[in-house]
């Protein structure tokens, strides 16, 4: 992975989860890790981590619905790292679960802000430097309803479709900067949104609390099936790639030596015929 080596990649929720563990593989593949997250003892547990395996990182507190916040620690990534060559987005919450006339309506909105206004406010801070630059990639990690209905998670599914649709419209605008943006689906994996489905009860569906029952017993979608989408998409295999959203148990890889018909992955997700 010497592609990476000193590349500054930053990660929106990196203190813990899938992000974490994305923040672990770029920094072990030599990258120069933007940890950010609003935790501080998570922040200081991430770095600790991987300076311990011998990678490098700096802690970037921030809360990502806050604009202002988001342009700052940018900004302190680029003083101490240089430029910011890929920006992983994976600060996500599952929001209210439960039939949709049960969720509080506060915290539905704070999942939208949080999925899709916190996804805006990352890419927007790193946009200007990669277009000058004509470089640039931009990951976002979608999860199971932007590619299907997913009942009683009304807000989380409906932000993911959203973020989903920004960044096929994004990579639109892109076409002619280099700069490639695309959803990754990192499969299941236990985190703490999978005690929160197990913690909810006759709210979550008989499927979903199975699946993250099995999630839990199992750990779900193997790391290095996720490190491997990632890093991909975060090369420069990729750049003939953007709008797509590609989940880990696609077969991407035919993805690398050529381009595929253009719905195949999509929102609409749409096969070819």
């Amino acid at each position: 992975m010497e592609e990476f080596k000193n590349k500054g990649v930053l990660i929106t929720g990196a203190g813990r989860g899938i992000g974490k563990r994305l923040a672990l593989g770029f920094a072990s593949a030599g990258a120069r890790v933007g940890l950010l997250a609003r935790s501080k003892a998570e922040l200081e547990l991430a770095q600790l981590e991987i300076e311990h395996a011998g990678g490098t990182a700096m802690r970037l507190r921030a809360d990502v619905c806050d604009l202002d916040q988001m342009h700052t620690a940018a900004d302190r990534m680029r003083a101490h790292f240089g430029d910011i060559h890929v920006l992983i987005c994976s600060a996500g919450v599952l929001g209210p679960v439960g039939p949709f006339l049960k969720n509080d309506p506060r915290a539905w909105t704070e999942s939208i802000q949080i999925n899709l206004i916190g996804t805006m406010n990352a890419t927007h801070v790193v946009l200007p430097e990669m277009t000058a630059r004509r470089s640039g990639k931009i990951i976002v990690l979608t999860g199971r309803g932007a590619g299907r209905p997913r009942p009683n998670f009304t807000a989380y599914a409906a932000a993911k479709a959203a973020v989903c649709r920004f960044i096929e419209c994004l990579a639109e605008e892109l076409r002619e900067s280099n700069v490639q943006a695309n959803c990754m689906g990192p499969g299941s994996s236990y985190t703490h949104m999978t005690d929160l489905i197990l913690n909810a009860g006759d709210d979550a569906p008989v499927r979903e609390h199975e699946e993250a029952m099995q999630t839990r017993l199992t750990g779900g979608t193997a790391v290095k099936r996720q490190l491997d989408l990632a890093h991909f998409l975060a090369s420069v295999r990729s750049n003939h790639v953007s709008g797509k959203m590609i989940g880990v148990e696609d077969d991407w890889k035919r993805l690398e030596k050529s381009n595929v018909h253009h719905e195949i992955y999509t929102l609409r997700r749409i096969a070819k015929i």
